[in-house]
């Protein structure tokens, strides 16, 4: 039974998170080291065999390669390139049925002699799947059958005894992250297409264009030059956008009046005004395509509520809300 102290030191707690964070840097210095070295060519090769593949690529390893190779598929699927994880004993139970010969084999082991991986190494020679290992064992059974190697530094664990995978299992994912950036890159992957994979949550509605959420048509709060103020008021309170823009006689935007600008004026009499004798001129505006988040960041820089959609000769062809950017999840 682990025994275990009343109380962790503070001192000691924080020296040792340190610590840890400084030996996984060490390991990232020395990745990012051969990757300007030896590790160079593999990479490429790596990156070329996987972007051509007809099929999928088949992330599989074992304990902490295991978790970490699952994250590698994830994140390979989620950026435009198929791919999933097979876990190697369920593979030689089975499982190497979804494996085809259009696929290539990212195969994880620090070590290279992982005995569980036995089974689809052989499946992978024997109906000639590429096999692209990553392991820091340069002699070890899986490099020796490998295509392609991504060879990994030896670098010290953080774990005091040396026994727990830390900084191992850190440079297992940045180097499976950078083959999927890499991929994204050479595939011209666009903001795009990384919503078609993302459409739930947050990160799916920071992706949504200005054009999906706007209000078009007569639900624009619109006045021509020229029109009172007591009229410009009356569609103001009406659309309920905090905001009424207002147009010259060739429906090109001028100028907005908002809630903050007839406060401003009250002082004035309203009623003998007409929108030009208030309005700010050259408001700001956001173009169809404009995502939602950059959206929200003009909002928030000029701490406004609402912004007028214009096309490129500047005609609105929309409105969006802070409301409607909270109502999607952006906000």
């Amino acid at each position: 039974m682990i025994k275990r102290q009343a109380k962790v030191e503070s001192g000691g707690a924080i020296a040792s998170a340190i610590r840890t964070i400084e030996t996984e840097k060490a390991g990232l210095a020395a990745l990012s080291a051969v990757l300007d070295g030896p590790l160079c060519g593999p990479f490429c090769e790596a990156v070329d065999r996987i972007a051509d593949i007809a099929g999928r690529v088949i992330v599989t390893g074992i304990g902490k390669s295991g978790h970490i190779g699952a994250k590698i598929a994830a994140s390979l699927a989620s950026t435009g390139t198929p791919s999933f994880f097979v876990h190697p004993v369920e593979a030689n139970h089975g499982d190497l049925g979804m494996i085809t010969r259009d696929d290539v084999i990212l195969a994880m082991s620090w070590s290279g002699e992982s005995s569980e991986l036995q089974g689809i190494i052989s499946y992978s020679r024997r109906f000639s799947i590429p096999l692209i290992s990553i392991t820091s064992g340069e002699r070890s059974t899986l490099a020796r059958e490998s295509d392609v190697v991504l060879l990994l530094p030896k670098a010290a664990e953080a774990c005091p005894h040396g026994l727990a995978p830390t900084t191992s299992t850190l440079m297992q994912l940045a180097i499976g992250d950078a083959l999927a950036v890499s991929l994204l890159e050479a595939r011209g992957f666009t903001a795009t297409d990384f919503k078609t994979f993302h459409p739930g949550g947050k990160l799916g509605a920071s992706l949504s264009h200005v054009s999906e959420i706007m209000h078009t048509g007569e639900n624009m709060p619109l006045v021509p030059l020229g029109t009172s103020m007591p009229d410009a008021v009356m569609v103001l309170s009406r659309k309920r956008y905090g905001c009424v823009g207002v147009l010259n006689d060739d429906g090109i935007l001028i100028g907005i009046i908002t809630d903050g600008d007839i406060a401003r004026n009250l002082a004035l009499n309203l009623a003998e005004l007409r929108v030009e004798d208030i309005m700010t001129r050259a408001p700001k505006t956001v173009k169809p395509s404009t995502l939602a988040t950059a959206a929200l960041g003009v909002l928030n820089q000029h701490n406004i509520s609402a912004l007028i959609v214009t096309d490129e000769t500047f005609r609105p062809v929309g409105v969006v809300h802070f409301h409607d950017l909270l109502r999607i999840g952006v906000a």
